[in-house]
C-alpha cells in the first residue's frame, strides 16, 4: 500500500469515528500514536485533546506551524458507503477528517525526506466547531513553549473545482459575534394595553433600528457587516401583553474596527428605544470568532507553494472575501500567516455543502493537500 492510499485509509478511519468538540479523544490517540510511528516528537493533551507533534532538521533556527482541526458535528450521517459513521449521530460533516489525513501524510513525507532546514510544528487542533479549540491551545502555551515564525491552515470549500486554491491577503473571512437582548417590561392584560408597557412594541422598534446600522454606521467601502436577528421570544400568550422579550441575533464583519463599532451601535439603540419606552433591558455582546486575516509574505508564500502544486491556473490569490468564519482566527493574531481554502468539488463530486448529512470529504484531494503542505514547507524552509 503507497503512502496515498494509507491516507485514504486514515481518513475513512477517522470518518468513522467522529467525536464531537472537546471529547476528541480517540482521534487524538491516532494522530499522536502516527506522528510517533514517523519519528516526531510529540505533545499530548494541548488545550484539551489537542496534540503538537514537532519534526527537526538542520541546523537553522527558523520554523513555522501547521494546523489541522478534529472535530466532528452532531449530525446524522445519511451516506451509504463504506465508511459512514459508526458513532449514530455524530458525523465528520465539515471535512476535519480530511484535514486531519492531509496532515497527518505531509508529517510522513517530510519525516521521511527531510528536504527542509529548521522546524516544522504539527499543530491538531481539538473544538473547531464551538470556536474555543483555538483559544484553548493558546491559553496551554501553543505559541509561548515553541517558537514559530509564521502558522499556517487549510480548508476544504465545496462548490469550487475539486483541487483549486483560493486565498487572498487581509480578511478572508468574517468575525462572528453573537448577540441576546433582554427587553423587561411590565405587561399587561391584552384588552388594558394603557395599564402597562409592552416590550413587543419596543422589540420591533429596536429590530428596525438595528437595521440602520450597517447602512447609516458603517463604510459601505471598506467596512461591509451583517447584523442579523434571528430570534424574538415572549413569555406571552394570545391575551396577555409579555413582560419579557428576548432578541437573540448574529453579526458578521472584516475588520476589528468595524467589530468594535457594531457592539457599541447596537447597545445604543436598545438603550435608546428602551428609555423612550421607560423599560428596562440586559445586553449581552459575545465575540466567537474574529476575522481570519493573512498576512501578506506568508500568503505569498502560500501562493506560490499552491502554484507549484496545481499550476498558476488552478490558484487564486486575491479571492472575494467569505462571510464564513473560523476561529484559525485567533492563531493569525498570535503570529503572521495564512488560512487557504482547497476546492472539494462541484455537483455530486465533492459539492455537497458542509454541515449536510450528505457531505464528504472527496478523497480525490487528499494528495493535492498533502503535497502543498510539503512544498509549502520546503519553499519557506530552504530560503
Amino acid at each position: 500500500m503507497n503512502l496515498e492510499q494509507k491516507v485514504v485509509e486514515w481518513r475513512h478511519h477517522i470518518h468513522q469515528h467522529p467525536e464531537l468538540s472537546t471529547k476528541e479523544f480517540e482521534t487524538a490517540e491516532f494522530v499522536a500514536n502516527k506522528l510517533e510511528e514517523f519519528g516526531l516528537e510529540v505533545h499530548r493533551n494541548i488545550g484539551g485533546t489537542g496534540v503538537v507533534g514537532i519534526l527537526k532538521n538542520g541546523t537553522s533556527a527558523r520554523s513555522m506551524g501547521l494546523r489541522a482541526d478534529m472535530d466532528a458535528l452532531h449530525i446524522h450521517e445519511q451516506n451509504t458507503f463504506n465508511h459512514t459513521s459508526k458513532n449514530d449521530g455524530v458525523m465528520h460533516a465539515c471535512g476535519h477528517d480530511g484535514h486531519t489525513a492531509m496532515l497527518l501524510g505531509a508529517a510522513h513525507v517530510l519525516a521521511n525526506n527531510k528536504r527542509f532546514d529548521g522546524t516544522v510544528h504539527f499543530i491538531f487542533q481539538p473544538d473547531e466547531e464551538r470556536a474555543t479549540g483555538a483559544k484553548a491551545m493558546i491559553a496551554d502555551g501553543l505559541f509561548t513553549r515553541w517558537k514559530m515564525d509564521a502558522i499556517y491552515g487549510m480548508h476544504n470549500i465545496p462548490g469550487v473545482p475539486a483541487g483549486q486554491f483560493i486565498t487572498r491577503p487581509n480578511s478572508l473571512m468574517a468575525s462572528e459575534s453573537s448577540f441576546k437582548i433582554v427587553i423587561n417590561a411590565t405587561g399587561g392584560h391584552a384588552a388594558l394595553p394603557h395599564m402597562g408597557t409592552d416590550p413587543i412594541v419596543v422589540g420591533a422598534q429596536v429590530v428596525t433600528a438595528l437595521q440602520t446600522i450597517v447602512s447609516r454606521n458603517l463604510s459601505a467601502i471598506d467596512e461591509t457587516a451583517i447584523i442579523s436577528v434571528t430570534n424574538f421570544e415572549t413569555n406571552g400568550t394570545v391575551n396577555v401583553i409579555p413582560s419579557q422579550v428576548t432578541i437573540t441575533g448574529d453579526t458578521r464583519s472584516f475588520t476589528d474596527s468595524a467589530l468594535g463599532k457594531i457592539e457599541k451601535a447596537i447597545e445604543r439603540v436598545v438603550e435608546g428605544q428602551c428609555i423612550s419606552a421607560g423599560v428596562d433591558y440586559e445586553y449581552h455582546f459575545n465575540s466567537t470568532c474574529l476575522s481570519t486575516v493573512n498576512a501578506s509574505v506568508e500568503t505569498i508564500y502560500a501562493v506560490t507553494a499552491a502554484k507549484k502544486v496545481v499550476g498558476a491556473d488552478n490558484v487564486n490569490g486575491n479571492c472575494e472575501r467569505y462571510t464564513i468564519s473560523e476561529d484559525f482566527s485567533f492563531m493569525l493574531r498570535e503570529i503572521d500567516g495564512c488560512y487557504i481554502l482547497i476546492g472539494n468539488g462541484e455537483g455530486e463530486c465533492g459539492g455537497t455543502a458542509l454541515h449536510n448529512p450528505f457531505y464528504d470529504f472527496n478523497d480525490d484531494i487528499l494528495s493535492i493537500g498533502m503535497d502543498y503542505w510539503v512544498t509549502l514547507v520546503e519553499q519557506q524552509l530552504n530560503q
